[in-house]
């Protein structure tokens, strides 16, 4: 009889503790269900802010390489427009020329650089060119005396040309281009070719009628500028011609004291 006791006892208590532990799984508040979910989604937004920051670094990344690696719109047309051809007489210095014409719509800066700084040099150097606005660069190198390899050396000269936009009324400066020097364009290379001065060829024909041209126009702006206006008497022409009158009259009065005398 104990023992169907204690057996009885057990059973009752197994059913006493279950009860109690499906209560104490009974479901969340809903305050820590909305925390729970505010988290998430605090979590999920902060991962697309990282994942979107990290697309905007790499694709700003990506679009600064493309930028380095596409070349900008041109804003200059050259004639030659990749070539620089200088009579080659062994000993003498040379000269070319470049025709440089502002084709853009906006106030454009240029600029020269070379490989060869020590043997070039050109003029003008660099400048600014209003829309439409050209002129002709003169390019002076010393032709090297014949050497081992001349051929080879020969072909190291190179020249760049290098543009910039620039607001209306801007003073020309070289430092400009190393201050906006992301807005810089480098228009072309241009390669050094020698002629043989005495063999004809049509591009030594060009460049000699491009430094005749050149050598008009800097003729031309040494020139003072001629005055086509009408000529104004001044008042010191009038004194002048008073003087002159004057001096007649008394001239006059002296050759007829001494024939009555």
């Amino acid at each position: 009889m104990a023992i169907a006791d204690q057996r009885l006892h057990r059973r009752h208590s197994k059913w006493l503790i279950c009860p109690l532990w499906r209560s104490s799984a009974s479901p969340p508040s809903p305050s820590s269900t909305q925390n729970l979910q505010t988290q998430t989604q605090n979590h999920h937004h902060s991962h697309q802010n990282g994942v979107a920051s990290s697309n905007s670094r790499s694709s700003s990344t990506v679009s600064s390489v493309a930028r380095s690696l596409i070349p900008g719109r041109r804003r200059l047309r050259l004639d030659p427009s990749n070539k620089l051809y200088f009579p080659y007489e062994p000993g003498k210095q040379g000269r070319s020329a470049v025709r440089i014409k502002n084709s853009s719509k906006s106030h454009v800066a240029f600029k020269f650089q070379t490989t060869a700084p020590k043997s070039c040099y050109m003029r003008p150097p660099g400048g600014i060119l209003a829309p439409g606005e050209g002129l002709i660069a003169t390019v002076f190198k010393f032709m090297e005396l014949p050497e081992n390899n001349e051929k080879n050396q020969k072909r190291k000269a190179k020249f760049k040309i290098m543009s910039l936009k620039v607001k209306q009324g801007t003073d020309y400066v070289p430092e400009l281009f190393e201050e906006q020097r992301d807005e810089v364009i480098v228009e072309r290379v241009l390669q050094v070719v020698f002629l043989d001065p005495e063999r004809p060829n049509p591009a030594l024909e060009k460049l000699k009628r491009q430094l005749a041209e050149a050598d008009a126009a800097t003729e031309s702006r040494k020139k003072p500028p001629a005055d086509a206006g009408p000529k104004v008497i001044g008042e010191g022409l009038v004194i002048d011609e008073w003087k002159e009158r004057r001096e007649k009259y008394l001239a006059r009065q002296q050759v007829e004291a001494v024939d009555s005398m």
